[in-house]
């Protein structure tokens, strides 16, 4: 075999893709309109945290009832409340936003664990995405804070991903508030003792969040920090 016939050739994807790829161009459209139908809807509902948590930890569980207090008690300091819409935690917020008559928001998405918006979102304010990352802009763009129960693969996603944009000052500082020093502490400890023995995040960085089971205490942060910041939406 000669030298130049070694190897994969790359030069371009093989036949049986083409259609699908020239479909791509026409998603361009579709993700447009899940932009647009999202900043002019979430513009309009005004001042809300987003609250994130595992779609797997149901009524019975006591980070369900937290979700529930501390959503209601968001509404009474003039917040709405934003989740993914799927069951859980999210449904718990969206419960405790109901229950203070507050603005309850999903930003609904199907998942294989969340194939239909819980019972506890306003109809007016239920907004559905096929695009995750669409969604996530949303996310942060729309709230004035994250509170974050513990949950799985996305809510460690969104977390991170706040984190990123307010260290690289892609978007304003916001609070971030965690619940459940039982379930996050082994996480923190390994952002301390790993990733800041090697330098790879700052000292700083430790403060960008933080972490409580106080549901009034998670409230205040909040609260207070928008005594001292004005409210508007992100980037």
């Amino acid at each position: 075999m000669d030298e130049k016939d070694k190897g994969i050739k790359i030069n371009h994807f093989p036949e049986k893709y083409r259609d699908e790829l020239s479909s791509d161009i026409w998603s361009i459209f579709k993700i447009m309109g899940e932009f647009v139908e999202g900043y002019d809807r979430l513009l309009k509902i005004g001042p809300c945290v987003s609250v994130f948590g595992s779609s797997r930890l149901n009524s019975g569980v006591k980070y369900y009832d937290m979700a529930v207090e501390l959503s209601e008690k968001l509404t009474a300091h003039g917040f709405g409340v934003i989740t993914g819409g799927g069951p859980g935690l999210m449904e718990a917020a969206n419960k405790g936003a109901r229950r203070g008559n507050g603005k309850s928001v999903g930003l609904n998405i199907s998942l294989p664990h969340e194939e239909k918006p819980n019972q506890f979102i306003d109809p007016n304010y239920s907004i559905d995405f096929n695009y995750f990352f669409a969604r996530k802009v949303m996310f942060v763009k729309y709230s004035q804070g994250f509170v974050v129960f513990p949950g799985g693969l996305g809510t460690l996603d969104e977390f991170y991903e706040a984190l990123t944009l307010m260290q690289t000052r892609k978007i304003s500082r916001f609070p971030v508030v965690m619940i459940g020093t039982e379930y996050w502490s082994g996480l923190i400890d390994w952002m301390k003792n790993t990733m800041l023995k090697n330098h790879t995040i700052r000292p700083d960085d430790l403060h960008l969040f933080h972490l409580t089971d106080d549901i009034d205490e998670a409230v205040s942060v909040i609260y207070k920090f928008y005594q001292e910041h004005e409210l508007s939406p992100n980037f």
